[in-house]
């Protein structure tokens, strides 16, 4: 397997300004593999779609993604023409990654979808777009779209993008075997990631379709001390199963690197690397990332 390490910036960060070109910069000139960005409305975090494209035009060699974007409530088409335009002028290196948002009202409201038809639109959106992507004009009518011979371009450089999707509820896993390219869940243990691949597999099976074992990844949190108690509580809010959520958060760089090799070991090989507690400007987040480079690149092969 290809291990491959990336960064991605949570929903907390602050980083949408000038701090968000140096961090760019950074990753690019210490070869990290990839940058991924996450959505909140409610957020400072920077729009993904428009920070991947300032990313692009900053580098050469970084690939982007998003961790995730929400699909419910975006017009699929529109959005098709913008990734695709976007991995042709990036020379292919767009990683599209979906979902179908956070179970929040205010985040839910701002889409305009209810919580009870996310996944439904999801599907169908989602296969408007590779069609989009893949076919010289597109005829569709479904639920919530409609469209005869939509002729839609530029199509993407290489033809349809790996679409990368998360979770690890067993609802999500099955919409993985059933449609992804990839499986990029966050908040998990190497034996949680290891389950979910092996049903992810057996359900894309069930269906006659065969995912790239080289493209099961994690996403993964890390600390450098103490948890925050708002954190702490998120976590356990989250995965009420565990005992001690500090399972989901190595702590320092000697655990993290153990961490992503216990991964290896359940045949996960793409990492989105996250510090749980974002540096504080923009100087220390370069600084971070240089130790990074330090103790993680290694890793690679």
């Amino acid at each position: 397997m290809k291990i491959r390490v990336g960064y991605g910036l949570g929903v907390r960060t602050n980083l949408n300004d000038d701090g968000f070109t140096q961090v760019v910069d950074a990753l690019e000139a210490l070869n990290f593999d990839s940058l991924w960005l996450s959505e909140r409305i409610g957020g400072e975090a920077p729009d993904p779609l428009v920070a991947m494209s300032f990313a692009a035009g900053r580098t050469t060699k970084l690939k982007f993604g998003m961790s995730v974007m929400v699909l419910p409530g975006r017009n699929p088409v529109i959005l098709a023409k913008e990734l695709a335009t976007l991995d042709r002028l990036s020379h292919g290196r767009l990683l599209p990654a979906f979902g179908l948002g956070v179970a929040d009202p205010h985040e839910q409201q701002a889409f305009g979808v209810a919580r009870e038809e996310r996944a439904k639109r999801f599907n169908e959106a989602l296969e408007v777009i590779r069609a989009c992507w893949t076919q010289p004009s597109v005829t569709h009518h479904g639920t919530y779209f409609n469209y005869d011979d939509l002729r839609v371009q530029p199509k993407p450089l290489n033809g349809s993008p790996d679409v990368w999707l998360g979770g690890i509820a067993p609802s999500e896993l099955k919409r993985v075997g059933r449609l992804a390219d990839g499986w990029l869940p966050s908040f998990v243990t190497p034996d949680d990631a290891e389950r979910g691949r092996i049903e992810i597999q057996r359900v894309a099976a069930e269906h006659e379709r065969e995912i790239d074992p080289e493209h099961f990844g994690a996403l993964i949190p890390y600390a450098h001390g103490p948890l925050p108690d708002s954190v702490a509580k998120a976590l356990m809010t989250r995965r009420p199963d565990l005992d001690d959520i500090n399972q989901l958060v190595p702590q320092g760089w000697p655990a993290l690197q153990e961490f992503i090799k216990q991964f290896v070991d359940a045949g996960i090989s793409k990492f989105v690397v996250l510090p749980i507690v974002e540096p504080k400007s923009a100087n220390e987040w370069c600084d971070h990332l240089a130790v990074a480079a330090e103790q993680l690149l290694p890793l690679q092969n």
